[in-house]
């Protein structure tokens, strides 16, 4: 089976993700929760991620990596740490439900910074405009999960700050794939998912935060510390980490983090390199069948490896069903994010996705489009 959904996760991991996760079941406890070696060594494995994280992602401190169960939980603790009620929020046109459905659930006037797909210049007129001095929350995701469209971050966030405006940056497309420095980028808060670009497990994530004392956490109970208080700690992490840590998560994530980072080790970009060739490889292929359309930049500079498409008179959830029958595991449909297709044109209909990953080869992306060219037919 070719498996092309890497941008819903990484299905193939390195071995060692397995690894750590096989060996934390049985040798690691709860952090914080007593003074045993299992405590400790859980203690430590959690430590060990923060500080990893911390230095890949310039962070500036462990204190203010938050591990999350993915990057919807770290999203809908940042947007409701920011909203405030009856105030304005600006996202924009390509964002995933797990930050429109909490923006446009926490009683704000929400407008959408909507651009043109792959223009970057036509996206930063939107935030430029959208962007008022009374706005109390930006959200945007760094890549678009449906058409890998790479909006212009760094400029956003160069808007926001002027203007005064706290920002929270979607990086779960990103993340691993493309360099995120949080301190030069100036936002508030990064969220991420584990289980993607940092090739760790389901139900890992991290949040980035510039300060989380003054954070209302989003969930109250067991820290580990100040078990007196009625409140959660003031110290971060353990004032937004309430509850038992998913330990075998933890180390695989660790585990996945240095995979990339391995990777990237004297060769920067090289992940981007490797998938961005298969993209091409693929949309090639693609080009050349009847009635197929691709949503494809121009620039590598503007796009990572999703590659969305339709065929025409082929339904999206139909062509994908008849993908799997031929050996290609892809995504169809709205992909959970309804605005980005009103963006891109393609709400009627949907797309099909292919995303690639490391473990992906050219030869798969060639044989790809001949299984594509079957389903046309």
């Amino acid at each position: 089976m070719i498996y092309f959904d890497n941008a819903a996760t990484t299905l193939h991991k390195p071995p060692e993700v397995a690894e750590a996760m096989r060996w934390a079941v049985n040798n690691l406890g709860s952090p914080g929760r007593g003074g045993h070696d299992y405590a400790i060594t859980a203690g430590e494995a959690a430590f060990a991620l923060r500080e990893l994280a911390s230095k890949y992602f310039n962070v500036g401190s462990s204190e203010r990596v938050v591990l999350t169960s993915n990057a919807t939980h770290g999203l809908n603790m940042a947007i409701n740490a920011l909203a405030q009620k009856g105030k304005r929020a600006v996202i924009s046109g390509y964002e995933h439900n797990s930050v429109y459905r909490p923006v446009m659930n926490c009683d704000m006037s929400v407008v959408i910074a909507q651009g043109q797909l792959f223009d970057s210049g036509d996206t930063l007129e939107a935030f430029d405009a959208a962007l008022k001095r009374d706005t109390a929350l930006c959200v945007v995701n760094h890549v678009s999960n449906v058409f890998g469209y790479i909006q212009p971050i760094e400029q956003i966030a160069e808007l926001c700050a002027v203007r005064g405006i706290p920002l929270v940056i979607d990086a779960s497309q990103s993340a691993g794939v493309i360099a995120l420095d949080f301190t030069k980028l100036g936002a508030d808060y990064i969220a991420m998912p584990g289980h993607k670009g940092l090739y760790g497990p389901q139900g890992t994530g991290l949040l980035l935060c510039k300060d989380g004392k003054d954070m209302k956490p989003f969930l109250y109970g067991g820290s580990g510390s100040n078990s007196k208080l009625i409140d959660m700690p003031e110290l971060t992490p353990d004032r937004l980490e309430a509850g038992t840590h998913n330990m075998p998560g933890i180390a695989g994530l660790y585990e996945g983090l240095r995979f990339v980072i391995g990777l990237e080790n004297g060769s920067p970009g090289r992940v981007r390199r490797h998938e961005n060739n298969l993209l091409n490889i693929a949309a090639e292929g693609l080009l050349k069948i009847p009635g197929v359309t691709i949503y494809k930049a121009d620039a590598e500079t503007m796009q990572t490896a999703v590659l969305s498409f339709t065929i025409a008179g082929k339904d999206c959830e139909t062509a994908a069903e008849e993908l799997n029958r031929f050996g290609a595991a892809v995504r169809a449909g709205m992909h959970c994010a309804p605005l980005a297709h009103k963006s891109a044109g393609t709400y009627q209909t949907g797309t099909i996705r292919a995303s690639f990953g490391v473990y992906n080869t050219a030869e798969e992306a060639r044989r790809f489009a001949e299984l594509v060219e079957m389903a046309a037919r």
